[in-house]
């Protein structure tokens, strides 16, 4: 797990993507059914975690001590706080309403910007085509122009760190269904006949054996489409060592890498291609979960107590926000997963926690997110606006934590610095995400 061929497959595996059934109640009540018994600004330690237990999945709860621990100071914040998007984005739903809709295959048909479907047309209870409505929401949730942050990407095997991770810059730029108004001319393409919908870069600076591994990856428009039409990903990786860049085969998106336990599509809970699987949505909850840190953590401070396992956000501010319970099940029959549960916040879509299980339909992952709210500057200059988006408001992922509750393994994904500012101009867009960079000058 040394060698730098090996860390270049777990790099694209880890990175890529900077991404029982019945129906569950709308609310839940305290034994006196007068609602929580926690309030906005009240700290929660181990002692008193039972109060959270009916605003957590049963999964988490069920695994607590991976997640919670003596000495933890978790933090109430408000409840169901305005994480809306920005003003394009909305008037990108709202000139789009009626238009999209799902086609052969769970296809999305007839999307320019903005959400798909707007949340007063999705009804979990009558609509046998809710889920996967959500999840095209969730793939166009709104996240900015893309991405840009620093990384830190570490290995945990039952509380003790392993020497395997990585550090160094990762940006993502989405090419199509923008909503600034300068690019409504192209239908939302950054680029005239644009066949991307976005390119993702990864550029490794330690440890010494890792550092120069660069990445880039595309994704197409026509994963939208029925899976017959769809053209796959292209990601390459240049390896330091080789002087060479090799190209990633797509067939390894849902293989575990390295012998670590994430795989291509567990980033953000979901970062595969929705027409690869069926969508059913099981009901609407309150959860309380990590929505937006008090905690500067990597690049910015590296003590920050994440748990006796290396697992944990109970550090931090929790709120209580409302949420669809969505199963994914995988329409092709090698998927390492029978099924996997994914708790979506229903304003802004980002996934809170979602639960992976193996073929014999036992617990096997966990995987939950922390986020950061892009209009409290917890650092200088961190989210400004730009052309055609002057406030931001977006509720950007800053870890991803996934958890092997079969092994006591488990991975960590920080980046609290993440922002979706867009490059200043399309030139620098180009070079940028042209491969050519990966060697250029070697």
């Amino acid at each position: 797990m040394t060698g730098i061929g090996n860390r270049g497959s777990l790099l694209a595996a880890a990175l890529v993507c900077f991404v029982g059934g019945a129906e569950i109640a709308v609310a839940q009540e305290d034994a006196e059914g007068a609602g929580p018994s926690f309030k906005e600004g009240d700290v929660i330690t181990y002692e008193n975690l039972n109060v959270l237990k009916s605003y957590l999945p049963e999964p988490f709860w069920d695994n607590r001590d991976f997640f919670f621990y003596e000495g933890m100071q978790l933090e109430i914040g408000p409840f169901h706080r305005d994480y809306s998007g920005p003003e394009a984005y909305k008037a990108a739903t709202e000139k789009g309403r009626g238009g999209p809709r799902i086609g052969p295959d769970n296809s999305l048909e007839n999307y320019e910007a903005g959400r798909p479907f707007p949340m007063d047309e999705i009804d979990c209870a009558t609509d046998p085509l809710a889920g996967v409505k959500i999840m095209w929401d969730f793939d166009y949730a709104w996240a900015g122009a893309g991405g840009d942050g620093s990384f830190y990407y570490s290995y945990w095997d039952r509380g003790e760190e392993l020497p395997l991770y990585y550090e160094g810059e990762s940006k993502s730029v989405f090419l199509s269904h923008r909503v600034e108004p300068q690019y409504a001319k192209n239908k939302g393409d950054v680029f005239r006949n644009e066949k991307r919908k976005n390119a993702f870069g990864v550029d490794v600076t330690a440890p010494f054996d890792a550092r120069g591994i660069m990445l880039m990856s595309y994704r197409y428009k026509t994963t939208d489409n029925a899976r017959d039409d769809a053209k796959n990903d292209d990601t390459w990786v240049y390896l330091p060592t080789l002087r060479r860049v090799r190209r990633i085969s797509t067939a390894q998106r849902t293989d575990s890498i390295s012998g670590t336990d994430f795989t291509f599509d567990d980033l953000n809970s979901f970062a595969g291609i929705v027409p690869q699987y069926e969508w059913e949505c099981l009901g609407e909850i309150d959860l309380i979960a990590p929505s937006n840190t008090k905690v500067l953590a990597f690049p910015y401070e590296r003590d920050h107590n994440f748990g006796p396992y290396g697992l944990s956000f109970a550090d931090d501010r929790w709120e209580v926000r409302k949420v669809f319970k969505i199963r994914m099940t995988p329409k092709n029959a090698d998927h390492p997963y029978h099924h996997k549960d994914i708790f979506i916040d229903q304003q802004t879509l980002r996934a809170l926690y979602s639960f992976a299980y193996d073929q014999k339909e036992e617990l096997w992952k966990i995987i939950w997110h922390n986020k950061r709210w892009s209009e409290e500057e917890l650092t200088d200059d961190y989210y400004p606006g730009w052309e055609g988006v002057p406030e931001p408001r977006a509720q950007q992922i800053v870890s991803d934590i996934i958890t092997n509750v079969q092994t006591g393994t488990g991975n960590r994904i920080e980046f609290w610095d993440g922002n979706g500012v867009p490059f200043k101009s399309k030139g620098k867009i180009r070079r940028y995400i042209d491969v050519g960079r990966l060697t250029k000058g070697r």
